[in-house]
């Protein structure tokens, strides 16, 4: 008998596409956590904007069996000329960032929460980024609100390790995972 803590989900990622955005932009966190995590219809559209802007946005939903259940997104800094682009010439590019891939957005559905699901899906984004699918990196990286501890608890058993001190201009928490 599988308990909670060794059950695997039946969770696969697939590319957003014609098909399934409309159910992906229906998806909804809990009312406490919309500070947390940008809406899919706005991580969309950024992910439409960087491609156009020749940058790499990897968007996915996360399906138990056929049903979506969630979303997470990729993204890609392949040097720090296009690191600056991205975030502003103004504001401090920490040295992991150049040459890394990002957990741009990770969200699972209100009605799914508190089933290992957010893990699962993690877990398969991070196998993606380990192939290396836009190029060379160091390091992926992703970035939570500090009073996020549900978020904070989950990238540390991943082996993501928070800054010591947050960079210049940056209000969330940045954590990174050597590849």
């Amino acid at each position: 008998m599988k308990t909670k803590e060794t059950a695997t989900p039946d969770v696969r990622l697939e590319k957003v596409n014609y098909d399934n955005y409309d159910a992906l932009i229906d998806l909804k966190v809990n009312e406490s956590q919309k500070n947390f995590v940008a809406s899919n219809v706005y991580s969309l559209a950024e992910a439409y904007a960087t491609v156009a802007s020749k940058g790499y946005a990897l968007p996915f939903g996360i399906y138990l069996g056929d049903k979506p259940i969630g979303f997470i997104m990729i993204g890609y800094y392949p040097d720090l000329a296009y690191a600056k682009y991205a975030f502003g010439e103004e504001d401090e590019i920490p040295d992991f960032i150049p040459r890394s891939y990002l957990v741009w957005r990770l969200m699972i559905d209100r009605e799914y929460q508190g089933k290992g699901y957010g893990r699962a899906a993690l877990g398969l984004a991070l196998d993606f980024i380990r192939t290396l699918p836009c190029g060379e990196a160091k390091c992926c990286w992703l970035s939570y609100e500090p009073e996020n501890e549900v978020a904070r608890k989950l990238y540390r058993s991943f082996g993501f390790e928070e800054l010591p001190e947050l960079p210049k201009g940056w209000d969330e928490i940045p954590a990174v995972l050597k590849l």
